[in-house]
């Protein structure tokens, strides 16, 4: 009689639950709306990212100033939406950091921002350090994942790309449309404390502020948050067979612009992602027109 074979000193451990890293981690990639411009944005960003075959959360943050159907359709792309509110600033930051004041002060004199960019909702990004996760990619929403990109999830608080798009001088900034943060309320509670300090003015907004509240931040490849105006100044630096985040800064893809016939080929793959149809494949893409 055969005796029955004894169970596995160590078994394998069970598989990750959707959302949760091989040690249980909960993990998402998060983006923050706070109107229906940038909800169009978003939703081309959540088609990104599935079709990398990521299984970490899709969480959205939204203000008040989204309308309900774009809500509707951010949740049917696979959103988890997490609405939150401003942060509870005081009356003089909300004063010095008004668009008309702050846009006056500090002109966008490469490119141009568009109407519904409202400088202030922008801090309103430090509410995912509240989150209910472990670890959190945070995406700009106008920005597209064109590879996956999973394996930031280990990488350490803060990383970020630097603000790369005329010239070496912007290796000196970060540009934080795409970070690495590890939620926490005593983290949220830090920041928020330091960004409302009396007489404090940030010149571009989150991005001044992150640099300044994470001095040793960590970079990350260019390719992980490639500017579209890479593509019309640095165009030697742009690689198809490289870029793993596209991100529309300045003028927005789902817009008319100036420039949007020297961008054509971005705007054409961005709106292939806000559409349901098939996408092109990234080595069929021309480079730019200057290294032709």
């Amino acid at each position: 009689m055969s005796e029955t074979p004894a169970a596995p000193r160590n078994p394998p451990p069970p598989p990750p639950r959707p959302g949760h890293g091989q040690a249980g981690l909960r993990r998402a990639f998060v983006t923050l709306v706070t109107n229906a411009d940038f909800a169009i944005g978003a939703g081309a960003l959540l088609r990104s990212l599935r079709e990398t075959g990521t299984e970490a959360e899709l969480v959205v943050m939204h203000t008040g100033g989204v309308p309900e159907s774009a809500l509707r359709a951010l949740e049917a792309r696979g959103a988890q939406l997490h609405a939150v509110e401003l942060l509870p600033t005081s009356d003089a930051f909300n004063t010095a950091h008004a668009k008309d004041r702050i846009h006056g002060l500090n002109p966008f004199t490469k490119g141009t921002k568009p109407p519904f960019h409202t400088p202030l909702d922008n801090f309103a990004k430090l509410r995912l350090w509240q989150l209910p996760h472990d670890r959190v990619v945070f995406l700009d929403a106008d920005t597209l994942v064109l590879r996956n990109i999973d394996r930031l999830f280990d990488y350490p608080e803060l990383c970020a790309a630097p603000n790369v798009y005329e010239s070496l001088a912007d290796f000196h900034r970060m540009n934080s449309g795409v970070f690495t943060a590890r939620p926490s309320q005593t983290t949220f509670e830090r920041l928020l404390a330091r960004l409302d300090s009396p007489g404090a003015y940030w010149p571009r907004t989150d991005q001044t502020f992150l640099q300044a509240a994470f001095p040793d931040w960590h970079g990350l490849p260019v390719f992980d948050n490639l500017l579209q105006y890479v593509w019309l100044n640095l165009p030697r630096l742009w690689s198809w067979e490289q870029v793993r985040v596209l991100h529309y800064q300045y003028e927005k893809p789902w817009t008319d612009h100036a420039k949007a016939d020297r961008l054509r080929v971005l705007i054409d793959l961005w709106r292939a992602h806000a559409g349901d149809g098939p996408l092109p494949d990234l080595s069929s893409l021309p480079p730019p027109p200057e290294t032709r």
